[in-house]
């Protein structure tokens, strides 16, 4: 298992019941390819650099997963197709 960090970006028109239920699809999503979430950091609603979709504001999220190597690519496939999210970005994380 190795540490990676996934940050993504929701659509800031979301209610506060539609994230929460978006942060679980994405728990069951990284617990599907075999990961486990060890932490969650919610940064809420910020102002974006630039416009997406026609959109200035989001919803920012940072979650640290422990995960086999392989399993990124499911969850950036779920994450792609998904209209909830603008933006996203899995990253590896190297040992403290």
């Amino acid at each position: 298992m190795r540490n990676y960090e996934l940050a993504y970006i929701a659509d800031p028109e979301l209610e506060e019941e539609a994230l929460e239920e978006l942060e679980d699809k994405v728990k069951g999503w990284i617990e599907s390819a075999g990961g486990t979430p060890t932490k969650f950091d919610r940064w809420g609603k910020r102002r974006l650099a630039y416009p997406i979709n026609k959109k200035s504001d989001g919803y920012y999220v940072f979650i640290a997963v422990e995960m086999p190597p392989g399993a990124g690519t499911l969850i950036e496939r779920n994450l792609r197709l998904s209209e909830q999210i603008l933006r996203f970005m899995i990253t590896s994380q190297e040992p403290a």
